[in-house]
């Protein structure tokens, strides 16, 4: 595995800021057509750079390229394709229908950029997450600053490379480091923050820049249930379960987290779970081409204590020399277990029954709501009641983490699972500020809400009814 960036050449993080804020007050950000071109030269140098981008990411994890690809630079693609057919429309002024009240007026909303925003990123989907929200506020017309995971340095070092060639850094800079410099960056003042990240992190963010009462999106995660209904398609369950837990060596937010089932489909989900992890990395994971590694040394140890004391129903292996964990499923661990108690991140998945659906509803209930939920079932009273009385970021039914792929789908987090969301056109709303601008015409002054107000009482109530 990539060593994580420890140190660094000396960044002046107020400088760079300086110049950001210099360039936003030209207005060379408000030139929609710049903004497209700029958007344009970067998509043409992502495709340019398809094979670096895989191979850093294979050099910090192992991420075969096939993962890459479709989770990681294929999306950002198709996040550019859109928003460079769309951003015209999306930034012009819009219309709206007028109030009675302001007669006779014209009233519009201006999509406004914030100015200088901050993106913070992880280090598990290290390209992708780190380009994505970056381009949503670069196509609004902000500038940006960029902090990449350190913990993925090869990818890291690409991202900083691939916008400089496209962007002057008072436009778009990507700042490499450690924690020091996440701190630093958190104690200027930015007019947005977009952070990606885990619940105790992004508590630390709120925390420092709300004295600024800065905006900001956090895309945060939590424990994902995944239901298993008694209704569900057993086999085809598995198999997709399978796919999206392990994809990535579980190193995904969205991921299944733990599965629920009903007690009387258990045995036959576990045993068609070992049937496709067979199917998917053959006998020995460690030596599929197709198996990610955990990031770093202090993650594979986290993962390595969450499985002692555990009932294994398959895997359970791991080798310290590159980070290995197989794929790995749980019995029945207690609810006060380490691999309960938080967000797993990684290829281990515990399986819990229940008896009735109190019983499930009373385990789901005993965490925070969670990024994503995902149930299997064909009875359709009972998924109508787990996605309406059921408070989560969002989710898939009948399939695991594919919702993530809709840019007509806000993505985002609800209570201690983050706020905001993005994606497609949310990403461009996200980082823009809406302003409402009435204007009145001054042919005509109409004085009824002009004092004096003798006799004005009674119309005005039936003017105000009729709105």
């Amino acid at each position: 595995m990539a060593e994580e960036i420890k140190t660094s050449a000396k960044v002046d993080i107020p400088k760079i800021l300086t110049s950001q804020r210099s360039f936003f007050e030209e207005g060379i950000t408000f030139d929609v057509s710049e903004r497209i071109s700029r958007l344009k030269a970067l998509k043409k140098l992502i495709k340019e750079r398809e094979k670096d981008i895989a191979e850093a990411l294979f050099k910090d994890f192992k991420k075969p390229e096939f993962e890459t690809y479709a989770t990681e630079t294929a999306i950002i693609l198709s996040e550019l394709k859109l928003i460079i057919k769309k951003l015209e429309k999306w930034a012009a002024p819009k219309k709206v229908k007028s109030s009675l009240l302001n007669f006779p007026s014209s009233d519009h909303i201006y999509p406004q950029p914030y100015g200088n925003v901050l993106v913070l990123a992880p280090w598990n989907y290290p390209f992708q997450l780190s380009v994505s929200p970056a381009i949503g506020a670069l196509a609004a017309g902000n500038t940006v600053v960029i902090k990449p995971s350190e913990f993925a340095p090869a990818t890291s070092q690409l991202t900083k490379e691939i916008f400089a060639e496209v962007y002057p850094e008072a436009q778009a800079a990507v700042v490499l480091g450690g924690v020091e410099a996440s701190k630093e960056l958190l104690e200027q003042k930015w007019d947005y923050v977009f952070f990606t990240g885990s619940v105790p992190v992004g508590r630390i963010v709120a925390q420092a820049i709300a004295p600024n009462l800065t905006p900001a999106t956090l895309e945060l995660g939590g424990k994902n249930p995944c239901i298993i209904h008694k209704s569900a398609k057993i086999e085809l369950a598995a198999k997709r379960i399978v796919w999206g837990k392990f994809i990535n060596a579980g190193q995904t937010c969205i991921s299944p987290d733990y599965i629920l089932i009903d007690k009387k489909k258990k045995t036959e989900f576990t045993e068609a779970v070992k049937k496709e992890i067979k199917a998917a990395f053959g006998e020995s994971p460690k030596e599929s081409p197709d198996y990610a590694r955990i990031i770093n040394k202090k993650n594979f140890e986290r993962l390595k204590a969450m499985l002692e004391g555990q009932t294994i129903i398959t895997g359970g292996e791991t080798s310290a020399d590159d980070n290995y964990i197989a794929p790995t499923l749980l019995n029945e661990p207690s609810l006060d277990s380490e691999v309960m108690q938080e967000e797993i991140f990684g290829p281990i998945l515990p399986v819990l029954s229940f008896s009735d659906e109190k019983e499930m509803e009373k385990i789901i209930a005993h965490y925070p709501d969670p990024l994503s939920l995902y149930v299997f079932a064909e009875d359709k009273d009972f998924l109508e009641k787990i996605m309406t009385t059921i408070r989560f970021g969002g989710g898939t039914i009948n399939d695991v983490v594919v919702h993530f792929a809709n840019k007509k789908l806000p993505f985002g987090g609800v209570g201690s699972s983050g706020y905001g969301g993005y994606h497609g056109k949310f990403s461009f709303d996200t980082f823009t500020h809406k302003k409402s601008i009435s204007k009145r015409a001054t042919w005509i002054d109409i004085p009824l809400r002009y004092a004096p107000y003798e006799g004005k009482l009674s119309l005005i109530k039936k003017l105000m009814k009729r709105l």
